[in-house]
């Protein structure tokens, strides 16, 4: 009942918002395209930053709330409640659900953008059910992009999402074996890579850098930039994409930032210094429930022949990890750990 109840009040809100009148059409900055004029529209500057993406990802993103709980990395009732908030506060506060003017669409571009990344990864990264991959999300969120960028094309973070999703999706078609399986970076066929969306992405990335405005996409498209550079995986740069982490932390200073940049140094420097800044940022607990955090520290227990703590690692890992590839994956690793652990006395 509740969960029809909830359906129902979904459909009425999409129903609302499908009823706007469009712009018109002799406004330059026009947009066309139905979903992304109703994003747009979402992204309302008085609703607090999570809670717009949060209610445009659940409204037009196709994600479910678990989903987009995963990608905040909060409980579900966290963002179950943040999700009635933000419509409460748009009923009480009588916000319109208006297709903002041209000159108001960069104050709403920070949300709108963080929609499409958000959407993005949930498609390159399925976070449940048995594939790993979810195309057509992914392809929405670059068709999308294109268009904002169409519309702003002075706006560097634009350009860098756009430039970020092509340089991250020229690898796609190597993530997976004939099997499902997932298959690491460093372990991928790189002649599989799609070379002309990687030199898209490159020419994207310039125009943006050319601005002369960095910003976090950018950032993460440059460190895309050099992966997919690299000819065989000694060739990575890992210095340099280190340096690109730390860079990226000073512009976002989350928990999983740091921990890519905890992977750029052990790669660069060893698994031992990679180690330890991954066991710092586990000690604060905010990345307790993220299951990329114990699989990364496994990896580097098990580079270290660490093999009862890299067991612990996997396990914790597996036990979070609801997409059937990655429990695969996962589930190998340990498996390879146990062969190797000392039988206890």
């Amino acid at each position: 009942m509740e969960k029809t109840a909830e359906i129902a009040r979904e459909t009425e809100l999409v129903a609302t918002l499908e009823s706007i009148d469009p712009v018109e059409s002799e406004d330059p900055m026009h947009i066309a395209d139905d979903r992304l004029r109703l994003i747009f529209t979402c992204c309302h500057p008085a609703l607090a930053m999570d809670a717009r993406v949060a209610l445009t990802l659940r409204t037009l993103g196709g994600l479910t709330t678990p989903e987009i709980a995963r990608a905040f990395l909060v409980p579900e009732p966290t963002l179950a409640q943040r999700l009635v908030r933000a419509k409460k506060k748009i009923r009480d506060a009588g916000i319109p659900y208006r297709v903002p003017p041209a000159n108001l669409l960069p104050e709403r571009l920070d949300g709108v953008l963080q929609v499409l990344y958000l959407v993005f990864n949930e498609g390159y990264t399925a976070s449940s059910g048995d594939a790993l991959v979810r195309r057509e999300l992914s392809a929405e969120a670059i068709r999308l992009t294109r268009i904002v960028v169409s519309l702003l094309p002075e706006e560097p973070e634009a350009l860098g999402l756009l430039a970020l999703m092509l340089l991250t999706d020229a690898r796609r078609e190597a993530r997976t074996a004939a099997d499902g399986s997932l298959v690491l970076l460093d372990a991928q066929d790189r002649s599989r890579w799609d070379r002309a969306r990687i030199a898209e992405g490159e020419a994207d990335l310039r125009r943006a850098l050319a601005e002369g405005r960095p910003g976090p996409y950018q950032v993460q498209a440059a460190i895309a930039a050099l992966h997919d550079e690299a000819a065989t995986p000694a060739e990575t740069d890992w210095a340099q994409i280190a340096t690109l982490y730390r860079t990226l932390a000073g512009m976002t200073p989350t928990p999983v930032v740091q921990l890519n940049l905890a992977v750029a140094v052990a790669m660069a420097d060893g698994p031992a210094l990679g180690l330890a800044m991954m066991d710092g940022i586990a000690a604060t607990g905010e990345l307790e429930a993220y299951p990329y955090l114990h699989a990364a520290r496994g990896d580097l227990l098990r580079r270290l022949e660490r093999w009862s703590e890299a067991d612990a690692a996997y396990t914790r890992a597996l036990a979070l990890t609801t997409n059937g590839s990655e429990r695969v994956f996962l589930e190998g690793r340990l498996g390879e750990v146990r062969i190797r652990r000392p039988a206890p006395h």
